[in-house]
């Protein structure tokens, strides 16, 4: 069974939160990565309790996205807080998910990730764009993770 926070090395998880970080200098949305070995059942639904626990939802225009990896399963999911989801078209995320699943069926994990944190920051900037004097980072870029 993968161990969580062994699953990218120091240098790959600097290279994601990197990622994190130009991405929000496209947008005003802020942007979380969580690692866990497994998902309990139900990627979604997991990704959800996540996202509360982390405090996603406390952002004040409810842009917050959660990138959640469950390496154990297999499985990941993209979930946007509901001022994103009130705002952008239907299948949003899927070019995104498509993207990353490339990469991570090849074995390209990081690689994934961290394109798939860039489109989201990118495709953001539309309905969300960067304030340059208001904008404040409202959550740690750092990956949060759940080893057991």
């Amino acid at each position: 069974m993968p161990n969580a926070r062994k699953f990218f090395t120091p240098e790959k998880k600097e290279r994601i939160v990197a990622a994190i970080r130009e991405a929000e200098g496209h947008t005003s949305g802020e942007i979380r990565v969580h690692l866990e070995e497994r998902d309990l059942g139900d990627p979604w639904k997991r990704a959800v309790q996540v996202f509360n626990q982390l405090g996603m939802a406390k952002t004040a225009q409810r842009n917050g996205v959660l990138f959640y990896l469950a390496i154990g399963d297999h499985h990941f999911t993209i979930l946007g807080d509901e001022g994103i989801n009130a705002k952008v078209p239907e299948g949003f995320w899927d070019q995104i998910k498509q993207t990353m699943e490339a990469h991570f069926r090849e074995g390209r994990f990081t690689e994934g990730l961290c394109e798939g944190i860039l489109m989201a920051g990118k495709a953001l900037k539309q309905y969300f764009p960067y304030e340059d004097k208001h904008d404040l980072n409202e959550l740690d870029d750092n990956i949060s993770f759940r080893d057991a």
